[in-house]
């Protein structure tokens, strides 16, 4: 006989629930009819952009992180290229790495290896575009050879100040920052733009720029608004 409260009886006899399955919000078909961003789909442009997106590091932290004298090798390299944090030396220190590591791969294999003389030589043209490695050293052992201020060397931070564009490393970064330096016909403003050989002679302000005869900034123009107003009074 049933009755309105609970027994271990029921326990026997009440066959068990299935377990709850996890069901899309929208069948199969209804999923695949209408398309991101359209307005009948939940889900927008922007997350599906999120869900593709890749999060591989770009720079890799040292091992051990108070080793003085590593310390004190990168805060010179800061001062000496205005460099905003160590982050950017660890940046380019996970690209030597795997530069070096592919290096060592190749010299691995025989020198008449199809795979030797086919990547090496492209590796090794490519660090020479980019006037990392010297033409005379076009070999795979100076590659293992090269160091993080090569790298340094080649950043458009660095090259602004030693085409005199800029006072210091600093004031280089600044005006990068600012759009007033351009590469060719394109401004570029961010500092670790690698320059390549063929680029570096094209180095020069932009032509919206004050300092490369575009329109004048706004101190400049109130001042000569505030000169043009006194002559007018006298």
């Amino acid at each position: 006989m049933a009755t309105g409260k609970w027994t271990s009886r029921d326990a026997i006899t009440t066959p068990p629930s299935p377990p709850a399955v996890a069901t899309w919000p929208h069948s199969e078909r209804q999923f695949c009819s209408f398309s991101f961003g359209s307005a009948q789909s939940p889900y927008s442009w922007t997350t599906l952009k999120m869900t593709l997106r890749t999060y591989s590091k770009t720079y890799k932290v040292p091992r051990r992180p108070f080793e003085a004298e590593r310390m004190d090798q990168e805060l010179k390299l800061i001062g000496q290229y205005g460099l905003r944090n160590k982050r950017e030396i660890w940046r380019i220190g996970l690209i030597l790495s795997k530069i070096r590591r592919a290096a060592r791969e190749l010299l691995t294999l025989d020198e008449k290896n199809a795979k030797r003389l086919f990547e090496g030589n492209a590796l090794i043209r490519r660090l020479i575009r980019i006037g990392v490695l010297d033409e005379s050293k076009a070999k795979l052992d100076y590659v293992l050879g090269l160091k993080i201020e090569d790298f340094l060397e080649r950043r458009l931070q660095t090259q602004v100040f030693k085409t005199g564009l800029a006072k210091s490393i600093h004031h280089a970064r600044v005006l990068i920052r600012q759009r007033h330096i351009r590469v060719g016909k394109q401004v570029v403003n961010i500092p670790s733009f690698v320059v390549r050989l063929d680029s570096q002679k094209h180095i020069d302000f932009a032509l919206t720029s004050p300092y490369g005869g575009g329109r004048a900034g706004r101190v400049k123009r109130k001042r000569l608004a505030a000169g043009g107003a006194e002559e007018d009074e006298e």
